[in-house]
């Protein structure tokens, strides 16, 4: 892993946009502000050069609609004291430019799931080449990814970022996802981050793995079962920031099939993947670790992922 460059993001200009072609400001006063908050190397470019992570700021330097980042590092400054972590396991599908889902037969479907997740072989993966250079280009960043495997599903692969403290598992997620579909574009394909993109098929999550000091230290699995009792009692709340659109798109994911819960029930269990929250087995046997939250859709954002789960079991909101 490279060594990130010695300056400092707040070296760098505040900049800006036209935010009425993203629907982030009015044609009549577009300009809409980026303020630089975390370098990383540019895997593409290469030599000095550099990508940088920014949030949006309207005119008046309010934060935009869409930056949750700002309040999310509120939230963190405030629970520092409980020193959060966080990590983040990725899914999705890699499709052609039409939205067919690369390695299915034109016109029908591949075998059921089963033979696929974490395989090897040309009749059951796909795409490796890009997933192994997408892999190197995000060791090159400085984000720290700890692995990739392919899904349960033929072209579903996932990635897995952290576990960091604070928000820098959130960061870097949102860099990554920017580099594997920078990535995909130079071989022809598309990384598609859509929840549910075939029906009747296993979907695409965001499982968030989170922790609290209490939870790390002995006996933590008393802490952590409290946060889960108070995750069960905001199950609903916690629906409605989990993708991009207020639980529309988990209720195509969240059916109670394909190994993952339903909507409307909030279940928990230890080694259990069809449950809205796992405990790890060897987190279960080590009484202290973390917990697994199942239920984040692909396309969550993981500063409202991280904001929620701050606010229901450190702050008790």
């Amino acid at each position: 892993m490279c060594e990130l460059p010695s300056y400092k993001p707040e070296d760098l200009p505040i900049w800006y946009f036209d935010g009425s072609n993203t629907s982030q400001a009015n044609a009549d006063n577009s300009d809409t502000f980026i303020f630089p908050q975390v370098i990383y190397h540019d895997p593409f470019r290469r030599g000095s050069h550099i990508l940088v992570l920014a949030d949006t700021y309207q005119h008046n330097y309010q934060p935009t609609a869409s930056n949750y980042r700002k309040n999310c590092v509120m939230l963190c400054e405030k629970g520092e004291v409980e020193d959060p972590w966080f990590g983040f396991n990725q899914e999705f599908f890699l499709t052609t430019t039409d939205g067919r889902p690369l390695g299915w037969p034109a016109g029908g479907f591949p075998a059921p799931p089963g033979p696929y997740y974490c395989a090897i072989g040309a009749n059951k993966i796909v795409a490796r080449d890009l997933m192994e250079a997408f892999y190197r280009c995000c060791l090159f960043a400085g984000i720290q990814l700890n692995g990739i495997n392919p899904g349960t599903t033929p072209s579903q692969w996932n990635f897995q970022v952290g576990p960091s403290p604070g928000l820098r598992a959130a960061d870097d997620l949102w860099m990554a996802r920017y580099i594997l579909a920078r990535l995909a574009e130079e071989y022809g394909t598309v990384a598609t981050f859509e929840p549910q993109p075939v029906p009747d098929w296993p979907g695409n999550g965001t499982f968030v793995y989170f922790s609290s000091k209490d939870m790390r230290e002995d006996d933590g699995i008393i802490v952590i079962e409290r946060a889960i009792d108070k995750l069960a009692r905001r199950h609903g709340a916690h629906i409605n920031e989990y993708d991009a659109n207020n639980g529309a798109d988990n209720a195509r994911r969240l059916t109670g099939k394909n190994g993952m819960p339903h909507i409307r029930d909030f279940t928990a269990g230890v080694a259990n993947r069809s449950c809205s929250v796992r405990i790890p087995r060897q987190v279960s046997e080590d009484k202290r670790g973390y917990l697994e939250d199942r239920r984040p859709a692909a396309n969550a954002d993981p500063y409202r992922v991280i904001c929620i789960l701050l606010r229901t079991c450190i702050f008790d909101e």
